[in-house]
């Protein structure tokens, strides 16, 4: 066997890893694969007898594809989410495989992900998914080893929930069965979840008007989350801002997050927030099961 077909092994043998460490960075398949394409392609290039360790070597090359994958999607988030559908997991050549493979990751995680910055995201997914000391994370983030850890240890309570209140029950009852009548076409649960003076506010992002959108009433409410039931098979339960909530995320995106208050058991307001902006100034938290 020559060296170029040794190497080519070796790159094989390491695939998997590199590609779930890809996936979980980006949420992307497509974008995944590209990434540890790239990583063959300067390997390819490199003097591989200077590579101490081969796994080591290939999995900081595909952690800094996706963190400058990452930083470009950071400068494009002015752009409206909803202007611009066709995105990032949409563009997968098998969009099939990706929701199994969002599936297995978990989406709930996916969508908590999603709101992190690079810096955080990468931490966390290389130090807590990979076990990858947070010594050689550092220079791949340039920032000392001690920040690597803070920025890990931020995004672990994101995703773990933080500190939460003892009475979130209630409410995530109330979310959970307004998800699934609004999953379920169920007219008559919505009519009895919602108070009848409730009001939603949608920015205009959600729908591209040039004007927020201001539904009032239980019957306008209701036909709203109707119309909104496609929608209902991408969302997950969340805290936003500490409170029980419901994330639209389709394959892990994060595109659409709807805050509700309660009076009791009633339903009296919903946000439903698309906006960029908004989107990123949200706590994104996972609900335990």
């Amino acid at each position: 066997m020559d060296d170029r077909a040794w190497l080519a092994q070796q790159f094989e043998e390491n695939r998997p890893r590199l590609r779930g460490v890809a996936y979980r960075m980006l949420g992307s398949l497509s974008e995944a694969d590209d990434a540890v394409q790239e990583a063959w392609l300067r390997l390819d290039r490199s003097a591989v007898a200077e590579i101490e360790s081969l796994p080591a070597w290939l999995t900081t090359v595909v952690s800094r594809v996706c963190l400058n994958q990452l930083r470009t999607r950071e400068r494009r988030r002015e752009e409206s989410l909803d202007a611009n559908p066709v995105e990032r997991g949409d563009l997968s050549a098998d969009p099939e495989e990706e929701a199994q493979l969002a599936d297995s990751v978990g989406l709930a995680l996916l969508v908590v992900l999603d709101s992190l910055g690079p810096a955080e995201r990468i931490a966390f997914v290389l130090h807590d998914m990979f076990a990858v000391p947070f010594e050689e994370i550092a220079p791949m983030l340039d920032r000392t080893p001690a920040a690597v850890r803070q920025l890990a240890s931020r995004a672990r309570r994101r995703v773990k929930g933080g500190d939460r209140p003892a009475d979130l029950s209630r409410g995530r009852r109330v979310v959970e069965a307004y998800l699934a009548a609004a999953r379920g076409g169920d007219f008559e649960a919505l009519l009895h979840l919602l108070d009848p003076d409730v009001v939603l506010h949608a920015d205009a992002a959600v729908s591209g008007t040039p004007a927020p959108v201001v539904l009032r009433g239980v019957r306008s409410v209701s036909r709203g989350a109707l119309l909104a039931s496609d929608r209902a098979r991408a969302t997950t339960l969340a805290l936003v801002d500490g409170s029980p909530a419901l994330v639209m995320a389709p394959l892990g995106h994060l595109r659409v997050a709807l805050a509700f208050t309660f009076d009791g058991d009633a339903i009296t307001g919903i946000d439903v927030v698309a906006d960029p902006e908004r989107l990123r100034a949200l706590e994104i938290c996972l609900i335990s099961e």
